[in-house]
């Protein structure tokens, strides 16, 4: 019997490794001869780095870097063993949980350590890089990543604009004389799941900076210099596109990332099932098994379990999944390739005690475990042998 386990984070409880292995673990008390791949799942956002890290046999990098508001934080990010793949998020250096309570608004907010981490990894060796652009708190553009990384945003007396899109006011040239010259050999694979234009009304800053705590007579003026950032972007980058989808993501991030760097965006499900090779385990499997921490309609909306689901239907073959809590409109996830789902909360307890990793863990496994006995109990080939 063939068992291929994709299981996501199940948020503030178990990683997608954690999470697999507690179901392989309920899949060996029935059959414990079976042949079980558990592999990393995740979309792009958070627990991408732990979840690849761990699945490819990898290892962590901490690098102290500027934080959003100009204080020192450490971020984390890993490198895949045997290659030279950096995996980040641009959270772990420029994240919205890195603000303190209280803070002003995303004005002076800056991706600088966003730089400084991508710089770590080149100096580590590091010419492929993934990293996903979710849970931002800033709206600089890119600005700040770009500085860090060696191009010159300046001011009229050419000097280094200030950070955040506050700085933004004073651009007047954008030059690369001084990029560090390992960039030009790097690729850039951009987990995004976001297709905002740069400027305008479906744009980062009236879409996404109010969620940051922008107030909103700064919503215009931060708009407004973006939308100067990307004129002046044009005129050394002809190829530079603010309305490209996902050029807003992350306050403006992904622009920077398409027009100075080369990126390659694309749906984080879809490049982390690409990266772990997930669909050469499915081929040879007799069953999968997806899930996260809850499941519902938006599940189906092309999260990591319905990427799984999917790929497996390619083949044929029958998915299951389980959460920690399924909605009542989960039922939307028959019609993406998952044939059946599974809550495995057990009894009456609080959320404090279901998220417990040692209780989580406990009953995936158990829950895993009940409807493989269903299984064996109702079928009499040779697949469950």
């Amino acid at each position: 019997m063939r068992v291929v386990v994709a299981i996501d984070s199940f948020k503030g409880s178990l990683t997608s490794m954690r999470a697999g292995n507690a179901a392989a673990q309920g899949v060996r008390r029935v059959f414990p001869g079976a042949d079980i791949a558990v592999l990393p799942l995740a979309d792009g956002g958070e627990g991408t780095v732990e979840a690849l890290v761990a699945g490819m046999g990898g290892e962590f990098h901490e690098v102290n870097v500027t934080g959003p508001c100009g204080r020192p934080v450490t971020a984390k990010y890993g490198i895949a063993a045997g290659t030279n793949t950096a995996v980040m998020e641009m959270s772990a250096a420029a994240g919205l949980t890195l603000v303190p309570r209280g803070e002003s608004g995303p004005m002076n907010r800056t991706t600088y350590g966003v730089g400084e981490m991508i710089r770590d990894a080149i100096a580590h060796g590091c010419r492929d890089l993934i990293v996903g652009i979710g849970g931002s708190a800033t709206n600089d553009g890119g600005a700040g990543m770009l500085q860090a990384l060696g191009f010159g945003l300046l001011n009229e007396r050419g000097e280094q604009i200030p950070f955040g899109a506050a700085g933004l006011s004073e651009l007047v040239r954008i030059t690369d004389e001084n990029v560090i010259p390992e960039l030009s050999e790097c690729r850039f694979r951009i987990a995004c799941d976001v297709t905002n234009p740069l400027c305008g009304g479906n744009g980062c800053s009236a879409v996404f900076a109010p969620q940051k705590g922008a107030a909103p007579e700064d919503i215009p003026l931060m708009d407004s210099r973006l939308a100067g950032f990307a004129k002046l972007t044009k005129a050394v980058r002809p190829n530079a596109d603010p309305d490209h989808p996902g050029a807003g993501a992350a306050g403006g991030l992904g622009f920077a990332f398409l027009s100075y760097m080369n990126a390659f965006l694309q749906s984080g499900a879809e490049l982390i099932l690409q990266e772990t090779r997930l669909e050469e385990y499915i081929r040879d499997a007799d069953i999968v098994i997806t899930g996260e921490g809850r499941l519902d309609a938006q599940t189906a909306m092309g999260k990591a379990p319905a990427g799984a689901a999917k790929l497996a239907k390619k083949y044929g073959k029958p998915v299951i999944a389980f959460a920690g809590s399924v909605t009542k409109d989960a039922a939307a996830l028959h019609g993406c390739g998952i044939d059946a789902y599974f809550p495995t909360v057990r009894g009456a307890c609080t959320l404090e005690e279901a998220m417990k990793p040692e209780n989580a863990e406990q009953n995936l496994a158990d829950s895993v475990e009940q409807v493989f006995r269903v299984m064996n109990a109702g079928y009499s080939g040779d697949i469950f042998a």
